[in-house]
């Protein structure tokens, strides 16, 4: 059981604990407003906080507002007696999608309540085949599952499943507070300062190919600045090939941007969130591959965003597609087309970046929702004991 740095408690602390987990980094940022919630309301709380991923694990080892931060140990028997009988959680708290059969299991036979939350659910999901009756009894078994939608709540229930409420989902409180935050980065501030600038997140190489071709036209006399997906040495040189002498790395900026710098790359994990304040127009990439990543970073500060074509399965996509703040290009013609539109009328540009801001904060409420069935229905109002 690989464990990250602890605050210091000891196994057997006298405090009760939850326990949070969390698939990757992705599901660790819907869970990080409930897990500062309950931190600050009941701090003589343990909190352990486990990771499947190692993409939650590297890099949220070190999360100031937990006790400790671990791999999940693998789903057997074995392990999760250990697991238990080592850490005696008083709740277990599953973010969106991880259902292990011997966790459930184990939580179950000693009574534990699990909560999971922001929790989508779909049809075509093995517990509502012919086959998951099995699975779906786990479900049955949980204290709540509060899921983001009404269609999800009214699946749950056409197949036995009442103890689901509608909370909506939780990544809407996480980024409303990034507008607020004091990060900031003063290399790409002063990168950004006196132009417009198109912020390019979470991309691959089909999406910076079809940026690269645009740039010949509608991105001319743009900035750009690109966080890629992949930060890993071999894919930062990539783009610096694929953009030539106009561009230069974050990490090489020593306080100083070049004067014919127009391309800025990020080769750092964890400033994206921020680096939308310094932008005009939003990219999100992973439109072109499995689907696109988390527009709503850029959403909250107001920009206009631009995806791929695979952005089906996300309702924030759809809808901000029918206010008018989102925008899907399928090639290159779309792209200029759409950019150009943007640019070139300031009362567009404005208005969709309305709709994005407003759109997040109309969102916003569901940790409040989760951490008061918590307080009321399971943990209660003392102050850790």
């Amino acid at each position: 059981m690989q464990e990250a740095a602890g605050r210091g408690d000891q196994v057997n602390s006298p405090s009760k604990t939850i326990w949070f987990h969390c698939a990757s980094l992705g599901e660790f940022e819907q869970g990080r407003p409930v897990i500062e919630k309950f931190r600050k309301q009941y701090p003589r709380w343990r909190i352990l906080l486990t990771f499947f991923s190692p993409s939650g694990f590297e890099h949220r080892r070190d999360y100031p507002h937990v006790d400790h931060v671990f791999y999940l140990p693998p789903d057997t028997p074995r392990n999760v007696r250990f697991f238990l009988d080592t850490w005696q959680p008083s709740l277990a708290v599953f973010v969106k999608y991880e259902y292990w059969y011997n966790y459930l299991n184990g939580l179950a036979i000693r009574k534990i309540p699990v909560v999971v939350f922001s929790a989508i659910f779909r049809t075509r999901q093995h517990f509502f085949r012919f086959y998951g009756a099995w699975f779906r009894k786990h479900l049955a078994q949980m204290a709540c599952i509060f899921v983001q939608d009404e269609t999800s709540r009214a699946l749950l229930a056409g197949n036995g499943i009442s103890r689901a409420l509608v909370s909506g989902d939780t990544r809407f409180d996480r980024v409303a507070t990034l507008r607020n935050a004091s990060t900031t980065f003063p290399g790409a501030g002063h990168f950004a300062r006196g132009h417009r600038v198109l912020v390019a997140g979470s991309t691959w190489p089909k999406d910076e190919l079809l940026l690269h071709s645009a740039a010949r036209k509608s991105l001319e006399g743009v900035k750009l600045i690109i966080a890629p997906h992949e930060v890993h040495e071999a894919n930062i040189r990539r783009l610096q090939d694929l953009w030539g002498e106009h561009a230069c790395r974050f990490s090489a900026l020593n306080g100083q941007v070049p004067e014919d710098a127009r391309v800025l790359i990020i080769d750092r994990i964890g400033m994206l969130a921020h680096l939308y304040r310094y932008g005009q127009v939003a990219y999100v990439g992973g439109g072109f591959g499995q689907g696109i990543h988390n527009i709503l970073e850029a959403a909250t500060f107001g920009l206009p965003v631009m995806f791929g074509p695979r952005h089906q399965k996300f309702a924030e996509a759809r809808d901000l597609l029918k206010l008018g703040g989102a925008f899907c290009v399928g090639n290159e013609d779309d792209f200029d087309r759409q950019m150009n539109k943007l640019l070139t009328e300031p009362g567009m540009l404005k208005q969709a970046g309305e709709v994005c801001s407003r759109y997040v904060d109309s969102k916003r409420g569901a940790t409040d929702v989760i951490f008061n069935y918590l307080r009321k229905e399971i943990v209660g109002d003392e102050m850790g004991y």
